[in-house]
């Protein structure tokens, strides 16, 4: 970089430390920009013709792959509020000091390194009909007949509880580190109870940082595809979008409609993610007043 330019970069209030940004501005292009554009230019261009929407058309138009978009939410959305809702009162009660801290978040994290097919082979050998859990209840007379906890809706949600959980986790121990702990103890030597701190105090200041694990949570399960197939139906009751864009693409071999596919998952992820991040910012804007 030359005197001059430098010079006229200082001039405009440009930081040349932005430039660091450089190699992972190129990365972000190559590895999404350019195949996210390369996947929306493909969706307009439908292998048997008919208009740029008519693979759009007939995703809209055929209740098999319409249906996939509920039958994933109704699958992503209750195990992400699981997720969520369950890491709130866990890391709450283990931010502070206690015997066992460290032991006890090693094994609410280790799931996170199992994977999700390590984890379905797991659900496959505790939970199917010959697994350990069904043949306990058995020899102890509880049941009569296994319980159908695989190859049905109960078993992809269960592995996206399990490998989703401690994500959650993570992020919601993150944000609870971040509050000040002086302003519940300032509460409670004004009489304050426990739930009255914690709903007046932390919760508010932690709802924030909760939408956020909300919508990276429910990305993830969102985008369920390994689970869906292994512990699922991914013919019927665990259809899911994911499996309908693998099928046009690699069993129908139109990369087109896959493609659209695609698309479709992107645009109701950010839609959900969108209703979540505007209930986040009217937080703030009711924090702050309206102001900002």
């Amino acid at each position: 970089m030359t005197a001059t330019l430098r010079h006229r970069l200082a001039e405009r209030g440009v930081d040349r430390t932005l430039w660091l940004l450089a190699p992972a501005v190129a990365f972000a292009v190559a590895l999404f920009c350019y195949p996210f554009l390369y996947g929306l230019q493909l969706s307009f261009a439908p292998r048997s013709g008919g208009g740029p929407f008519a693979n759009y058309a007939r995703f809209l138009s055929e209740p098999y792959l319409r249906d996939t978009v509920w039958t994933t939410l109704a699958i992503s959305l209750p195990a992400t509020l699981i997720n969520v809702l369950a890491s709130v009162p866990i890391a709450y009660v283990m931010r502070g000091k206690m015997r066992g801290k460290r032991l006890l978040t090693t094994i609410l994290v280790v799931p996170i390194t199992l994977g999700t097919v390590l984890t379905a082979q797991g659900l496959i050998m505790y939970g199917g009909p010959a697994g350990w859990l069904n043949k306990a209840l058995r020899g102890i007379g509880l049941i009569d007949a296994p319980l159908p906890l695989i190859h049905n809706y109960t078993g992809v949600l269960l592995s996206l509880v399990i490998t989703g959980f401690p994500f959650a986790f993570l992020l919601t121990t993150s944000y609870l580190s971040g509050i000040d702990p002086s302003l519940e103890r300032a509460a409670a030597t004004l009489g304050a109870g426990w739930w009255q701190r914690f709903r007046r105090i932390t919760l508010p200041l932690l709802a924030p940082g909760l939408a956020i694990t909300f919508c990276l949570s429910f990305v993830m399960a969102f985008s369920v595809f390994p689970s869906a197939q292994l512990v699922g139906d991914p013919a019927g009751s665990t259809r899911v979008i994911s499996i309908a864009a693998y099928d046009a693409a690699f069993q129908e071999y139109d990369y087109s409609m896959g493609s659209a596919i695609a698309m479709i998952m992107a645009v109701v992820m950010l839609v959900i993610i969108g209703l979540v991040m505007a209930w986040r910012a009217s937080l703030y804007r009711g924090a702050t007043g309206g102001k900002g």
